[in-house]
């Protein structure tokens, strides 16, 4: 009875501290707002020494599942606003924090327990997020309590495979300390130089030596979570620049040592599989290790000696990634690839561009070892690199889409153009026909459309395309000549599906050749941001080859793999980015545009059966059903909003199209739950911008909703007002506010009794009369 009452006691005590006593924060799920705003009146109680260390005897004394909740409470002690203190008492109340910890690290046994170990890890991290480094190293104990917190989180990343998420707190903890040390003024030692760098090495060390364990004993490896190692990399990147030479000498011996083992192994005449991967396995660390340490260089703090030890780093790094490719292409190892394409960008970003001297020290040693004098002989092996793994790893999907993205991300930055330019273009043009003509590609197997590959693999071909056009675009600028001969491949290809299409077709064949179009053709769109390159496009697909879409969309419309392209481009095209849609005065082409999408979408939504298949299970509701709907709403609202097209014409003109396109809007609509709405983010994120831009510009539209219709609008828009997400509440906010304002302006001219107002306020008489009807709903929102 004590212990439940202990329980009940130290939760109402943690929800207390836990409280938004201001209301800012949306999300309190996240772990980052981290100061308590206690109220001012709360203050006795946390100047009394007693209370702190209350909860550090009730930690001490307590079974583990309310110890856990005592250092839970701790973790928001540490976090009292600043504010609350004067400086002397703030000095004090850290110095009784410090104290508690110290004695917890001195006897940790009740750290043994999960919840315990993570709490206190917790603590730890609060430590120095409260506090300033200025302030922990002039309390009493600190030397003694660096050294402990040292030696525990030395333990700590030591076990790798207990409690990885409880990591995070210490190496953040470790990460604020370090980059905290240029602004100390103390003169008091934080001792920082002598622990960081044992950091370092056991973080290092410990991820080597767990390669062998998860591959022998089939464990879970931590590279496969890259989101949590590339977290713990940002952080261990600050870590290792303090005494970076200490970090580079460990690193280079580590390098040269597992790079010999791995070459004796290779060409050993036994050749043990296992004991190959395993050493891959460490490579794979190691160039993540360099990546992460080339890519955390600062200019402010970074030096000639700091710059050369990153070119001692990456020479190895450039020499393995000739060894790997050598063995092409009888092996290859998906991790260790992965991880070179992550330095390659690290080492992009820190040492490649026109912002960095060309005199930087750490070509010195490259230019000694490879021969790479400056950063442009670097461009040329980022461009042998990519082109070897498009010809090699074709069926490594992970390794292909990195090396795509590395691609796409080169075309965007510094000119790597002028390289690409002069050696590559042609070669790529070549491959590009082959390949679209559907020949087998004997080149960049990725761009395959037989069977051989699943659908699946031809989402790589979206962003090749749209390095590919950014980089031909130019040479080609706005010369149509030269744009229809970049464009011959895919004009081929579109003749040849309308020939298919024309006499009785395979459908299987025409299906692959319409998803690699559909997909090749949105990342040309994506890349061409300018009016005149976008209308050059225009012109090549209106009214050709759009139309051959429509008929895939009336033949395919139950299967996603085919519709998803197909709309994902018809929402590419109807986005207005960089006034790229802003067509000419007497040209009709918006209108044009967008007659197109209302077909598409119109089509889509009448044909799509899934609407009135009833329930679907779980699974399949968002890939067969929601997934669409949401692509098509966001086509809509790019039309809606883009100011390209004058909705009025197809009213004065007796057009249809757009009369239909809103109704189409509504019928999938009314087919989605609100649940869903809120559940599914894309959908939600599509949904209510766009119900944005109707509340806007089309209340006409709204007003002349049935009934059931607009408290189904009224109603989502109530519900998404408490979203977590701010582009779903910010929308919701500026639909009510436009239908609100609306009503105002029809309450204000019936007021007047205006004769000329009668016929105007039909529309807003009808908005008017519903809500009188069911005031519910406002009442509610």
């Amino acid at each position: 009875r004590q212990q439940s009452l202990a329980m009940q006691l130290l939760k109402l005590v943690l929800n207390c501290l836990n409280f938004d006593f201001i209301g800012n924060s949306a999300d309190e799920s996240a772990d980052d707002l981290c100061t308590v705003q206690i109220p001012t009146s709360w203050r006795t109680i946390f100047l009394e020494t007693e209370t702190l260390d209350l909860f550090f005897d009730l930690y001490h004394s307590l079974p583990p599942m309310l110890s856990q909740l005592a250092l839970s409470c701790l973790v928001q002690f540490a976090s009292a606003r600043r504010s609350l203190f004067s400086n002397p008492e703030r000095a004090k109340y850290l110095g009784n924090l410090i104290k508690g910890v110290k004695q917890i690290l001195e006897n940790p046994q009740g750290l043994s327990d999960p919840g315990n170990y993570h709490e206190f890890c917790r603590v730890l991290a609060r430590l120095k997020t409260n506090y300033q480094l200025g302030e922990l190293v002039m309390v009493k104990d600190y030397p003694e309590v660096i050294r402990l917190i040292a030696d525990f989180t030395i333990t700590s990343l030591q076990h790798w495979e207990f409690a990885p998420n409880s990591v995070h707190y210490l190496l953040t903890l470790w990460q604020r300390m370090v980059a905290s040390v240029p602004f100390v003024k103390t003169a008091e030692p934080h001792l920082l130089d002598t622990f960081a760098p044992e950091i370092t090495k056991a973080y290092i060390t410990s991820r080597l030596e767990c390669v062998p364990v998860v591959i022998r004993d089939g464990l879970e490896d931590p590279l496969d979570d890259t989101t949590t190692v590339f977290q713990q990399l940002e952080q261990l990147c600050t870590v290792s620049r303090c005494e970076y030479e200490k970090t580079c000498t460990l690193l280079v011996q580590l390098f040269d040592q597992n790079a010999q083992n791995y070459q004796k192994l290779l060409h050993s005449s036994s050749r043990n599989p296992l004991e190959i991967t395993v050493q891959e396995g460490r490579l794979a660390w190691l160039v993540y290790f360099v990546g992460t340490f080339v890519g955390g260089r600062l200019t402010y703090t970074s030096t000639d000696e700091h710059d050369a030890m990153d070119g001692e780093l990456s020479c190895r790094v450039f020499q393995l990634i000739s060894l790997m490719d050598a063995q092409l292409p009888q092996s290859s190892n998906e991790k260790v690839e992965l991880a070179i394409l992550w330095f390659l960008d690290q080492f992009r970003k820190t040492y490649v561009g026109d912002q960095l001297q060309h005199t930087s020290k750490v070509y010195a040693r490259m230019s000694e070892v490879l021969g790479v004098a400056d950063d442009n002989h670097v461009l040329e092996t980022f461009m042998t690199k990519i082109v070897t793994n498009l010809k090699y790893r074709g069926r490594c999907e992970p390794v292909i889409s990195r090396t795509l993205q590395f691609l796409s991300d080169l075309s965007v930055g510094y000119p790597f153009y002028c390289i690409w330019r002069n050696t590559l273009v042609n070669f790529v043009e070549h491959l590009t026909f082959h390949t679209l003509t559907f020949q087998q590609s004997k080149h960049f197997p990725f761009l395959d459309i037989s069977n051989n590959y699943s659908l699946s693999d031809l989402r790589c071909r979206t962003v090749f395309y749209t390095a590919l056009t950014r980089l031909l675009m130019v040479d080609v600028g706005e010369d149509e000549d030269e744009f229809e001969n970049f464009m011959l491949p895919l004009t081929v290809s579109f003749e040849s599906v309308t020939q298919i299409f024309s006499s009785g077709f395979e459908q299987e064949e025409a299906k692959r050749m319409l998803i690699g179009l559909a997909r090749d053709l949105r990342g040309i769109a994506f890349a061409l941001n300018t009016k005149t390159s976008y209308t050059m496009l225009f012109d090549w697909i209106y009214p050709a080859y759009i139309s051959v879409l429509q008929r895939a969309i009336e033949l395919w419309y139950h299967e996603p793999a085919c519709t998803t392209p197909i709309l994902k481009l018809m929402a590419e095209f109807m986005q207005n980015r960089s006034q790229r849609l802003n067509f000419d005065v007497s040209s009709p082409n918006g209108i044009l545009l967008f007659r197109e999408a209302s077909k598409m979408i119109c089509t889509y939504g009448r044909c799509n059966q899934i609407l009135s298949l009833g329930t679907l299970s779980k699974d399949q509701v968002y890939p067969l059903k929601l997934k669409g709907i949401s692509i098509c709403y966001s086509a809509l609202k790019s039309a809606l909003c883009g100011n390209y097209v004058s909705f009025g014409v197809f009213k004065l003109y007796g057009d249809n199209h757009f009369d239909n396109v809103l109704q189409a809007f509504v019928k999938m609509l009314l087919s989605v739950s609100h649940s869903d709405l809120l559940q599914y983010r894309k959908l939600s994120q599509s949904y209510y911008p766009l119900l944005e831009c109707l509340t806007q510009d089309h209340m006409s539209f709204i007003t002349s909703l049935e009934p059931h219709v607009l408290i189904y609008i009224l109603t989502s828009i109530s519900e998404g007002l408490t979203a977590i997400d701010t582009i779903v509440s910010s929308s919701c906010c500026a639909s009510l506010d436009y239908i609100v304002t609306y009503l105002f302006k029809h309450l204000a001219k019936e007021g007047k009794k205006m004769l000329r107002c009668k016929e105007v306020s039909q529309d807003g008489q009808r908005l008017l009369h519903f809500m009188q009807q069911n005031p519910e709903i406002l009442q509610q929102v």
